[in-house]
């Protein structure tokens, strides 16, 4: 067979429907003696019937065996004269086997060894021919055991009666006899050997006399046959090899001569079989496999004298030249002997592995081989005759079966042991210089691919780790040459073969950053030799690669390019600077400019062949600084490739720059870089960043060119190219690429984009490059014509640069200078040298401060109100108006003159601009900024070392404006600006910018009218609804300047508006409230407002309002937002009175736009190419907004606590006691006394104004904390994303921090919220986490604040009459007291355990409260349970938990409320609860820690009780059982049978549950592996004595008592189901235990089972129970070793022939329905997959176990009982049924699987099953054992175990 049996066509059997054999001895009724009317016969059978029955009842102890056995003698030499027939031959056969237990002595077997000589010498050679399948099982076991005196006379009845049988009896049973002879050879000293191997020989000749006689024509002939056998024996019987090994010695023939021509590769040459002789040939045929395969299976033995054996077999008869290997067998079959063989290297044993090379090498000599002895190897080091000649042997037989041999076992996916185990072969292989020298290169670079591929099959990372390490080693000892050789010519030749299939080359690379990152590169060859050779390899190669820009697989070539350049940079890390420590001068560099890149590869391809077949490895063919210059040279000429398409296509500069820059560190070879041709082509690459505006210049490619230049200077030792004029002009088009990166509506790239900058001035040896091409962009970027010098958005673009330049620097660190020495080139820029440098841009953006009315200026000092380096700009500016600085300086676009300073107008020019700036800078920055700084300087303002000459005093000053009053008519000059306002409109574009300024003029107008005004009497009622109207349409034109005046002029006006009213209704001041009031109830945010009081009588038009809603909601608003909230903040007062009706509406705006800007900057950051169309700066936009969110919440919250605190009718009734009346006051809720409707509804208003806000600022907060999300942004962005997110989200958690204080338990219960709508969402909880983490950050949401927080809100909703009212909840939130519960629960597990310390108090008292009252909290009881638990577990991990008062205290808490909890809330077995809160999960949960809550055995055992009381014995004992159990209850069920204590409870539970009949269906069997049967194992592990009850159980079989009546069939039905349920019970204790726990119980069950099998159809119980004793049998079988079955086979084999034998046609099956005979062939299948050695011996009586289940001899009948009832079966039927289902592979994974389980009778119905199920089993039994047998894979224990156990909890079956 080449592959296995199943190619080969089994012999063509005579017509079935016509068959003419002679009937089987089983096809006719036993006993024909017993049917004669011949009284002497009948007297006969009698006898021996009595003397039978003795076995029964007499025998107690192996003594009473000899009376028996004499008592039977006798009967039997009372025979009549003339019969040779035995009365009940099978009941007698099965006797005498039973006599021959090994457990009885000697003396016994002696005996019944004379009965079977006796029985053999009445019966005679016809009549043991024929009757041979009764005596002969009984007797095959029997020498593997026998002592010496019984051995002599079992080889005499051998020699005597069986091997005389004629050959054609003895052929069926031909393996089974060699089986039962062979154990007298294993030792060649024992007397019987020579004896035993005398029968063998007589034997064999026996088989083969029948081609002498010519009786039979058989196609195979007698030796073949016999052979054929022992080769089987061999195979499936490891006690036999020895025997076997004794005599192969002997009797092989060598078959070491061939005929046939074989090439190196070991094939023939002339496709011609080899000639053997006629002992050769009978050995291997008619299937050669099954001699491959007995020498694999002796190679394999684990006796290493086995292995030896054979190995010397091999040497000897089996040489590797021999015609067999190379002719005969399937190359397939070569593999598998090679595999074997060479495995015996893993046991490192000397004499194994010399056996082995010698089979390897050949024998030294021609004569080595004489007289069978075996010839040591001699190693011979020299290249000698000998040497070639054993090399040469080696190259043309066994180097390319071995190597294929090896590859096989690398592609084998097996256990992690037999993935390492060709690792280990391969080392030990190198041992042998002329074996591994040709082995490893072949299969070093599998190796490597098959361990990679392991790394992602592997099941787990030690599975992987156990095959890395034996990898490593074998690594370890390869050669570096060899190394480099296999990875070189992987990756260069799969460059070459990329053009077809680039995945290989893929691959490729994958393969080696494998190799770099797991193995052992260290070795000095490989870092100074072959790693340089490598990489100059790959960078020559990458050029094809390159070329394939156009192929329609770019991106597949592009990614081949970049794993290529990682590659290269990372052998590039590994190389020592050692390694190229030779220089080149740049003279000799030029000798060799024109190597050529092709005479390199093919000079390294030369010097690795020659490494290849030489011992030594030459010297390398190139030294490493020509390999630097080269790879130099190449590196180059790719990144200016790149350089010039960097702004079309696709460039690799991120990853060629960094191998540049390690080649320049690690050698000495930048000298020769090109610096002129690289500056020009980097010039022409950033022409185009000059004249782009938009973000569309790519970053990366600025970033690439800044690396190439900075790269440069940290090579060149020389600094003089950086005086070379085109560097400047390259650095100017790299700021101008990088000028639209400073954006702040894209914030994407910010951070990166300051950093680039400052990498760009460290290059420049001109200090001012930075300031210069700064202000150039700042300047130019102005286009509108409006006569600024900047736009907006360069303003912002140079905050962006300010502010991240500057980000650590305080104001409160004072520097003495700002003007820093310059820096040199290449150095780091200090901060100080950043702001000098930023000195000119600052200065353009200061002075849009000069004119009020335009865009810039908005901007500008809205930066200023919230900078945090004002300071800088204070210094900055003081240092300017110093008197040492005042001479001419050079500046951009400024002549400077030659004068001195006091002659040139230009210093005090310069001079006022810069106090003018200063005025500008404090006139628009926050007063509380600038008062502590102004105190520094001197009265006049001036430093005292100024000077200014008073020759130009004259000048005029900037900062000095005549202020216009107005005495004249008030109201003329009021409708003079409201006419403005109002009536003014612009025609066109270009008059836009002049009528804001016109109106800006007007309203300042107003503004000095209004504050100078004595009384608004006359102008009242004319100003307000023209503002606010005029406001309303700045707004949607966008004009942001005159929004500002406005809304200033809005101020003025409701503030003297105010004052006057007050002043004429003499209106008193609000009294404000404590101090200690205040700090607990108001918001620690809240500024005070500055101007005037909070109360006004009458509110502002509603109006203004709206006009405000829709300025914080509009986009045409937000570069003024800042002042938006400020206007809203001074507006808010004057709401006071109808605060609770606007705040809705204003938290609703707000609310409204956060949301829509936050989401737009969260696309933003995860998308490419999208804009935030919401915001142009969206960062400080919501900064802004949450601002005013937070203000306006607060003047709310205020008036509330006002409202609160003024209704004081009565005071609060008494405290109630207890916890919380005990609780210290007002830590989460307001004070004050029950309020009115009006005031809870106002509550109300406020609290859910919180909690929206408080949803917002969550999931502003989440941002970032989301790994998900934070996984999609790009590494190189993540300094901007980091920088955003945590600006936001520390804000959020601000706002959250003081909405917690003002009124933590309602912002508690809508996060508690949050958390469980996520909950629900998720359903694993998966986002929950968030809310909890946020919990942990806040500093007003410590544990002992939170923890009592929900406690009251726990009690708002289950017992609110025992808080207090200022403890209560609004009840605003969804949230029941079982979600409350599980936060609870959650919430305290995410606590750490030092935590219990501060909170303890408060949970203790708490849950004394919820005992003392617990029916309100019915429903949270079980998690509340869940909570006690819990802290126990956590406070056993803390010194605070060693206080045993306090574990004593929880303790008796725990029980008491455990108690409670099923007092309350009783379990219902019939009701299905909520995963959460099924108290099944919970106390699950609880138990494995059970110890740690309660310390006492004496509690763990109340509590063990208790759940046993409530929980399983109602479960157990519901209607619904099975079925209601779930895995959680099983594992409540297997935690409570770990606890030795409570064990008298839960055994009794444990009895009640396995005792039910119900127990036995399929229900259960789902949970039967994983769950009942530990269960059941742990059971009778405490319970031992529980087998012995079950089998005292089974009855015998009776027909007293059984009537005909109404009654007797369903007593016998009763009966019979009792009977299968106790043999189920059985059964399923033999599985659930654990080895062979229950041998001693074997005795008695066989008796049981005994007794059972007699009963009939008409006994009770019935015959109905055969088929639960094939499943206990199954169940003993699979669980039981073999040696101690030997009491079992007899009755086995008896009960399957008897089955089995039912099913012949016409017989009666009334002992066997069609439901017992499926379970014994179940039985049969299980027993042929297993092949138990003693029942390998009897497996010939029911399949043909032989050469002929494949190679059916002509003529030859089958005389195996299935294999003969297929066939009968087959004639019956007339035609031929498909199975059920396909054969079972060979090759399924796990093994050989059953054929006959239970999804193959699935759906076939009970008339069907003999057609549809068990003919086709029948007929595939034989064959597929035999290909199982061949295969040598191991068969499915699992699959056995599975299906028995789908059977055993099959209620269909029960009857």
């Amino acid at each position: 067979m080449s592959t296995g049996a199943r190619h080969l066509q089994r012999a063509a059997s005579p017509a079935l429907s016509a068959r003419s054999s002679p009937v089987n001895p089983r096809n006719r009724p036993e006993d024909d003696a017993s049917s004669k009317t011949d009284k002497a016969i009948r007297r006969y059978a009698a006898g021996i019937d009595r003397a039978l029955s003795l076995f029964d009842t007499a025998l107690q102890e192996w003594a009473d065996y000899l009376p028996f056995l004499g008592r039977l003698l006798k009967a039997l030499q009372l025979h009549p004269p003339g019969t040779s027939d035995i009365p009940h031959k099978s009941l007698v056969a099965q006797r005498l086997s039973q006599c021959l237990n090994p457990a009885l002595p000697a003396g016994v077997h002696q005996e019944a060894l004379k009965v079977y000589t006796y029985i053999f010498s009445l019966i005679g050679k016809d009549g043991l021919g024929r009757d041979l399948p009764y005596y002969l099982p009984g007797l095959s076991p029997v020498l593997a055991f026998a002592s010496l005196l019984v051995k002599p006379p079992l080889l005499s009845l051998f020699d005597t009666f069986i091997v005389a049988l004629d050959p054609a009896d003895l052929r069926p049973a031909l393996k089974g006899v060699l089986s039962s002879l062979l154990p007298g050879l294993e030792e060649e000293s024992s007397e019987e050997f020579e004896r035993t191997h005398e029968i063998l020989q007589r034997l064999k000749a026996a088989i083969s006399s029948a081609d002498d006689r010519g009786k039979n024509v058989h196609s195979t002939s007698g030796d073949q046959y016999f052979w054929q056998c022992l080769f089987l024996v061999t195979i499936t019987s490891k006690s036999r090899r020895p025997g076997v090994l004794a005599y192969l010695q002997r009797h092989l023939p060598r078959l070491g001569k061939a005929t046939v021509s074989v090439e190196l590769d070991g094939k023939a040459t002339d496709g011609r079989r080899p000639q053997l002789s006629g002992d050769a040939e009978a050995v291997t045929s008619p299937e050669p496999g099954l001699l491959i395969r007995c020498f694999a299976a002796g190679l394999s033995d684990d006796q290493m004298l086995v292995q030896r054996g054979f190995l010397d077999l091999l040497v000897t008869h089996l040489p590797l030249n021999s015609g067999v290997l190379h002719g005969k067998v399937p190359p397939a079959d070569h593999v598998r002997l090679v595999t074997a063989a060479v495995s015996v290297v893993a046991r490192r044993e000397m004499s194994l592995n010399r056996r082995l090379w010698t089979w390897f090498l050949g024998p030294d000599e021609p004569s080595a081989e004489k007289d069978g002895a075996l010839a040591t190897p001699k190693v011979v080091y020299g290249h000698d005759r000998a040497q070639g000649r054993r090399v040469k042997y080696f190259q043309q037989y066994g180097l390319a079966i071995l190597v294929q041999s090896i590859l096989d076992m690398f592609e084998n996916d097996a256990v992690p042991g037999e993935k390492a185990r060709p690792f280990r072969i391969s080392l030990a292989l190198m041992d042998q210089s002329e074996i591994g020298g040709f082995v490893v290169p072949r299969v070093f670079l599998p190796a490597l691919r098959s361990v990679f591929r392991y790394q992602a099959a592997a099941a787990t990372s030690e599975a992987f780790d156990e095959v890395l390490r034996s990898a490593n080693v074998f690594f370890d000892g390869v050669e570096s040459g060899l190394i480099w050789d296999e990875i070189s010519n992987k990756l260069l030749r799969s460059t070459e073969m990329q053009m077809a299939d680039p995945r290989a080359f893929q691959d490729s690379l994958k393969l080696a950053f494998f190799v770099t990152k797991n193995f052992n590169l260290q070795e000095e060859e490989m870092l100074t030799t072959h790693m340089p050779l490598l990489v100059s390899s790959l960078i020559l190669k990458l050029k094809s690669l390159l070329n394939k820009g156009d192929s329609q697989q770019a991106e597949l070539y592009a990614d081949l390019v970049n794993q290529t350049l990682d590659l290269t940079g990372k052998l590039l890390d590994m190389i020592p600077r050692r390694a190229f420590a030779a220089q080149i001068s740049k003279a000799s560099a030029s000798k060799n400019l024109d190597f050529d890149n092709k005479a390199f590869l093919a000079n390294m391809e030369k010097y690795y062949v020659n490494a290849r077949e030489s011992t030594r490895l030459d010297a390398s063919p190139i030294d490493n600084t020509t390999i630097a210059r080269l790879v130099l040279q190449n590196i180059i000429q790719l990144i200016m490739n790149d350089l010039q398409s960097v702004d079309g296509g696709r460039t690799f500069l991120e990853a060629e720059l960094p191998i540049l820059e390690k080649l320049c560190r690690r050698t000495s070879v930048a000298h020769l870089l090109d610096v002129n041709e690289i500056l020009s082509i980097i010039q022409h690459a950033s022409q185009p960043f000059a004249t782009k505006s938009s973000v569309h210049v790519r970053f990366k490619n600025i970033a690439s060119i800044l690396s190439l230049l900075e790269t440069m200077h940290a090579a060149l030792t020389s600094t003089s190219w950086l005086e070379d004029h085109r560097l400047r002009p390259i650095l100017s088009n790299l700021l101008a690429g990088l000028w639209p990166h400073l954006s702040p509506a894209s914030p994407k790239m910010n951070v990166e984009a300051v950093r680039c900058v400052w990498r760009v001035q460290s290059l420049s040896i001109d200090p001012k490059l930075v300031e210069s091409c700064i202000s150039a962009l700042m300047v130019e970027s102005n286009f509108n014509n409006d006569g600024q010098n900047l736009d907006v958005e360069s303003a912002r673009r140079f905050a962006t640069l300010w502010s991240h330049s500057n980000s650590s620097y305080g104001t409160h660190t004072r520097r003495p200078s700002m003007v820093p020495p310059t820096p040199k080139p290449g150095l780091t820029i200090t901060k100080a040298h950043k702001e000098h440098i930023l000195a000119r841009p600052l200065l353009l953006l200061l002075d849009s401060l000069e004119d009020p009315k335009g865009v810039v200026f908005t901007f500008t000092s809205g930066w200023l109100q919230s900078s945090a380096n004002i300071q800088v700009i204070f210094d900055f500016l003081q240092q300017m108006l110093q008197a040492d600085w005042l001479s001419p300086r050079e500046e951009p676009g400024v002549s400077t003159k030659t004068a001195d300073a006091e002659d040139s107008p230009v210093d005090l020019d310069e001079y006022m601009y810069y106090l003018q700036t200063l005025s500008n800078t404090m006139e628009y920055t926050p007063r509380e900024i600038w008062s502590s700084l102004l105190s520094q300087m001197n009265d006049n303002g001036t430093h005292p070392g100024v000077k200014i000459p008073n020759s130009h005093g004259n000048l005029p000053q900037k900062e000095q404006r005549t202020q216009r009053g107005f005495v004249t008519n008030q109201s003329s000059l009021a409708r003079i600006g409201l006419n403005v306002l109002a009536n003014i409109s612009g025609k066109r574009a270009n008059d836009k910018p002049k009528l804001s300024r016109l109106k800006q003029a007007a309203v300042s107008l107003l503004q000095e009218v209004i504050l100078r005004s004595s009384s608004l009497e006359d102008i009242a009622e004319e100003v307000e609804s023209p503002v606010i109207a005029a406001l309303l349409s700045s707004i949607h034109n966008a004009d942001h300047p005159l929004q500002v005046s406005l809304m200033s002029l809005l101020s003025v006006w409701l503030k003297r508006r105010r004052s006057e009213m007050t002043r004429n209704l003499g209106t008193n001041h609000r009294k404000t409230t404590s101090g200690d009031h205040s700090s607990r109830r108001t918001s620690s945010v809240e500024r005070q407002m500055k101007e005037g009081p909070r109360v006004l009588p009458t509110s502002p038009p509603p109006s203004l309002l709206d006009c405000i809603s829709e300025g914080l909601g509009s986009g045409g608003t937000q570069p003024v937002l800042h002042h938006w909230i400020r206007f809203l903040d001074l507006c808010l007062p004057y709401y006071n009175s109808v605060i609770f009706q606007v705040l809705m509406p204003l938290v609703e705006r707000f609310v409204e736009t956060v949301g829509l800007i936050f989401e737009g900057l969260r696309v933003n950051f995860r998308q490419e190419n999208v804009q935030i169309t919401a915001a142009k700066a969206p960062v400080n936009v919501v900064m802004e907004l949450l601002n005013g969110t937070e203000q306006t919440l607060a003047r709310a919250h205020e008036r509330l606590i006002e409202d609160e605190s003024s209704q004081n009718n009565a005071k609060s009734p008494e405290q109630v006691q207890g916890f919380f009346g005990n609780m210290v006051s007002g830590v989460f809720a307001s004070e004050g006394p029950k309020t009115r409707s009006t005031t809870a509804n106002n509550r109300l208003t406020v609290i859910l104004c919180f909690k929206d806000v408080v949803k917002l600022c969550l999931r502003i907060w989440s941002w970032g904390s989301d790994s998900a999300e934070t996984s999609l942004h790009e590494a190189a962005l993540s300094g901007s994303f980091n920088h955003t997110s945590l600006r936001l989200r520390n804000r959020a958690r601000r706002v959250l921090e003081h909405m917690f204080a003002a009124e933590s338990l309602e912002c508690l219960e809508t996060l508690i919220e949050a958390w469980d709508g996520t909950r629900k969402a998720n359903k694993a909880g998966v986002g929950s986490s968030v809310v909890l983490n946020l919990l942990h950050v806040l500093d007003g949401s410590r544990p002992r604040n939170t923890i009592p927080a929900i406690f009251n809100a726990l009690y708002s909703r289950t017992n609110p009459e025992a808080l207090d009212p200022e403890r209560k909840s609004t009840l605003t939130s969804e949230l029941l007291d079982i979600d409350l519960a599980r936060f609870l629960v959650d919430y305290t597990r995410s606590l750490e355990d030092d935590a219990m310390d501060e909170i303890w108090t408060d949970c203790i008292a708490f849950l004394k409260d919820i005992l003392t009252n617990p029916l309100p909290h019915k429903q949270s009881l079980p998690q509340l349970l869940g909570f006690t638990a819990l802290l126990g577990t956590k406070v056993d991990n803390t010194n605070f938990g060693e206080n045993r008062k306090r574990r004593k205290e929880l303790g008796d808490l725990f029980l008491r409320q455990l108690a409670a909890t099923f007092t309350i809330k009783p379990f219902n077995v019939n009701v299905e609860y909520p995963a959460d809160d099924d108290i099944i999960v919970i106390l699950a949960m609880i138990f494995p820690d059970i110890s740690k809550v309660l310390v006492d055995s004496d509690r763990i055992v109340a509590a063990a009780n208790t759940v046993s009381a409530q929980v399983i014995v109602p479960t157990i004992r519901s209607k619904n059982f099975p079925q209601n159990v779930t895995p959680t209850f099983l594992d409540l069920f297997g935690f409570l049978t770990r606890i030795p204590e409570a064990s008298k409870g839960w055994k009794k539970d444990a009895s009640d549950a396995f005792n039910d009949p119900r127990l036995f269906c399929r229900a259960t069997h789902e949970l039967a592996s994983s769950h009942w049967l530990p269960l059941i194992r742990q059971w009778i592990i405490l319970d031992k004595e529980r087998m012995a009850d079950f089998v005292s159980r089974l009855p015998s079989p009776t027909s007293a008592g059984i009537m005909f009546g109404v009654g007797a069939s369903s007593a016998r039905l009763e009966a019979d189901r009792k009977a299968q349920l106790n043999l189920r019970r059985v059964a399923t204790l033999l599985l659930a235990a654990t080895g062979d726990s229950f041998v001693e119980n074997i005795g008695p069950i066989q008796d049981k089972m005994a007794d059972l099998l007699t009963a009939t159809a008409a006994s009770s119980p019935s015959c109905a129970t055969r088929a639960e004793i094939y499943m206990l049998l199954r169940a003993i079988i699979l669980k039981v070793a073999p040696v101690h079955l030997a009491l079992l086979w007899p009755l086995v084999t008896k009960e399957l022939q008897e089955a089995i034998s039912s099913l012949y046609p016409g017989r009666n099956r009334d002992k066997y329905n069609m439901h017992c005979i499926v379970h014994a062939c179940k039985l049969l299948d299980v027993l042929v997959l297993l092949a138990p050695e003693d029942f390998q011996m009897r497996q010939w009586l029911f399949i043909t176990d032989t050469i002929d289940a494949v190679y059916r001899p002509q003529g030859l009948e089958p005389r195996a009982l299935v294999d003969e009832l297929a066939e009968d079966l087959d004639a019956n039927a007339g035609t031929s049924h498909v199975a059920a289902t396909p054969t079972p592979s060979l090759s399924q994974i796990g093994g050989r699987k059953p054929l006959l389980t239970a999804k193959v009778l699935q759906g076939i119905r009970n008339e069907d099953l003999l057609d549809r199920a068990i003919r086709p089993f029948l007929r595939q039994l034989s064959i597929n054992t035999f290909e199982g047998t061949y295969s040598m894979t191991s068969f499915d224990w699992q699959a056995c175990y599975e299906d028995l156990l789908l059977d055993i909890f099959d209620e269909k079956s029960l009857v």
